[in-house]
């Protein structure tokens, strides 16, 4: 995995480039603390050689694997970065074409990057923060306290 900053007017972006092997989650991961990210959009596209989704399951609480275990093109990753308990988190969704055109997506558990994955983080605010919803367990972004959350 390699990373670049890129300053645009008073947009700041990181450019990560995974390589064969690479774990997306991970690398997306350490890059965005390298860089100092605590809140920004993700966007990538590039290819897996197997991946794990998953499809929150309310009733357990949980996420349920879809196991992709075949070479896939990412033909959309999407996601935020977030603060959760101090710590920079990587949240993301994919959806995944087949060599036969199918599709199959959910939330990004792991992968294994193959060839390459080519991912945009670009920063939103100075900081957004993930609290525990105790209904569904889940650390959901809230807006409540940030300065641009009045009234919307």
């Amino acid at each position: 995995m390699t990373s670049r900053e890129v300053v645009a007017g008073d947009r700041r972006s990181v450019v990560v480039v995974l390589g064969k092997g690479d774990d997306p989650v991970e690398a997306i991961t350490t890059a965005v603390r390298q860089h100092g990210i605590r809140a920004a959009q993700v966007t990538g596209v590039g290819g897996f050689r197997s991946a794990r989704l998953g499809f929150f399951d309310r009733a357990r609480k949980a996420y349920e694997p879809i196991e992709v275990d075949e070479q896939v093109e990412v033909l959309s990753l999407l996601g935020d970065i977030a603060v959760a308990d101090g710590e920079t988190v990587v949240h993301a969704h994919a959806v995944l074409g087949r060599r036969n055109g199918s599709t199959v997506g959910g939330h990004l558990l792991a992968g294994e990057v193959w060839p390459t994955l080519e991912v945009i983080v670009t920063e939103v605010a100075p900081e957004l923060a993930r609290r525990t919803d105790p209904e569904t367990g889940l650390a959901l972004i809230h807006l409540d306290g940030h300065p641009d959350a009045a009234g919307r």
